[in-house]
């Protein structure tokens, strides 16, 4: 009468039940009957019993506030925040220049295919167990050759932790950096999201740094500040590279007072002219520098695995945290990415990629100037899958432009929803093109322009 069972539910045999509870068959058949007889279930001929369409309840009346206290004040304020339980990915719209989302249909999912058909082998072979919780070692090896030619990142296998994508990375450094109520965190303005939440879900004390031109204000850091969290190679969202002398301001920085930095490598891969700019972890020489990289941009979002280069101080302190949060990443998934590595698939998917967003950026830039030239204005960007683009004064508002875009079937983020401080970012749209094609990006910017006009 709660409906829980729908009408139409096959219910098991008396045979099935009573094994399932213990209980005598007779007791079973006795309960069945009591139900049949009073017309909440029905029989079928050799069919089986079902439940039947039965008049349901009646709600109970709600009760009162004082004898029914509201129980969400025993969650965390956090998780009770809209602006955080509202991120959930959008509908699909005509037109998506969504940020952070990758083209996985160049993917070579036959390679993947037989690559995890192999590993699927070899753990059928393996004995029953839990692996270990800093990632399988063919696989930090891979990883860390990898980003020692990619990013010029000096590190071994034992630097390298496996996590399960880059959110998860950020969930263990804020774990094992912050002492709840008096670690300060210092993190870009606007940012990423996500980022700023796992810490402070771990009791951080975040504060805001305005971004310009050059990325990071690093004049701008608090003395207090012990954890820095930057995206140097492409800052998350307006698309600038940290400039060699913030660099080393940063790191001069960190030095003098006690800090750390957390290096946010998401999508440096995908450089748009001239080399990728090496990671600020090379200019590290007193291990200050946590870097984190992921496979969700390189690869696909789906595949959950990322990976953070520890200092050696650090790293028994990353492993534990690791073990007592989830242990480790799926074997099958691990297995499969470090021969797609070993092998030389993930660099050459690199290689194709970069060409392909290349010619999608050239395009979006190409557009805006044919069709949005005195309203919105590119910002410099020269790697990554989005670029930033800011309204002029007289053009209106970036919300409204997005949600007006929106209905008109085009996804542009307003990226003033992602800084803490009211009012930066206010006036400046984020244009990803991981996951339109070159082609069909004039048609949008040019829908997008009758919006302006």
């Amino acid at each position: 009468m709660d409906g829980r069972l729908a009408a139409g539910l096959q219910l098991p045999s008396s045979r099935e039940l009573a094994e399932a509870l213990g209980i005598a068959r007779n007791t079973v058949l006795a309960a069945y009957d009591l139900l049949l007889g009073e017309g909440y279930i029905v029989t079928r001929p050799g069919g089986g019993t079902f439940v039947a369409t039965v008049a349901r309840a009646p709600e109970r009346a709600p009760a009162t506030r004082a004898a029914d206290p509201d129980r969400r004040a025993q969650l965390n304020p956090l998780w009770r925040d809209p602006a955080v339980i509202r991120m959930t990915p959008g509908a699909r719209l005509t037109y998506d220049f969504g940020l952070g989302l990758p083209d996985k249909s160049a993917f070579p999912f036959d390679v993947w295919r037989r690559l995890s058909a192999r590993a699927l082998r070899g753990l059928s072979r393996a004995p029953a167990g839990y692996a270990e919780p800093e990632g399988r070692p063919l696989l930090r090896a891979a990883i860390a050759s990898h980003v020692s030619f990619a990013r010029a990142v000096a590190c071994g296998a034992d630097d390298v932790v496996v996590t399960s994508g880059a959110q998860q990375a950020f969930d263990l450094i804020a774990r094992v950096l912050v002492t709840p109520g008096r670690t300060v965190v210092a993190v870009e303005d606007p940012g990423y999201p996500p980022l700023r939440h796992a810490f402070a879900a771990a009791g951080a004390r975040l504060v805001p740094v305005p971004v310009d031109d050059e990325g990071m204000q690093v004049d701008r850091l608090p003395a207090g500040a012990r954890v820095i969290c930057v995206t140097p190679s492409h800052q998350f969202p307006l698309g600038a590279t940290l400039s060699l002398a913030r660099r080393r301001a940063l790191l001069a920085f960190a030095r003098r007072h006690g800090a750390v930095v957390v290096e946010d490598d998401y999508d440096g891969e995908f450089r748009h002219g001239g080399r990728p700019l090496d990671a600020l972890q090379t200019l590290d020489q007193d291990q200050l520098v946590w870097y984190v990289g992921t496979f969700s941009k390189s690869l696909f979002p789906g595949l959950r695995l990322g990976y953070v280069v520890v200092p050696p101080w650090a790293r028994e302190a990353v492993v534990a945290a690791r073990q007592y949060t989830d242990w480790h990443s799926a074997l099958l998934a691990q297995d499969t990415l470090s021969a797609f590595m070993s092998e030389g698939h993930l660099a050459r998917h690199i290689r194709k990629m970069r060409a392909a967003y290349t010619g999608r950026r050239d395009a979006l830039l190409a557009a805006l100037a044919r069709h949005c030239a005195g309203r919105l204005n590119p910002l410099p960007a020269n790697a990554g899958l989005h670029l930033a683009a800011r309204l002029h004064p007289d053009a209106g508002d970036a919300r409204a432009l997005s949600q007006a875009a929106a209905a008109a079937g085009i996804r542009v983020l307003p990226l003033g929803e992602l800084a803490l401080t009211p009012g930066r970012g206010a006036d400046t749209l984020g244009f990803g093109f991981g996951a339109i094609r070159a082609e069909r990006v004039d048609a949008a910017i040019r829908r997008l322009a009758t919006l302006l006009r």
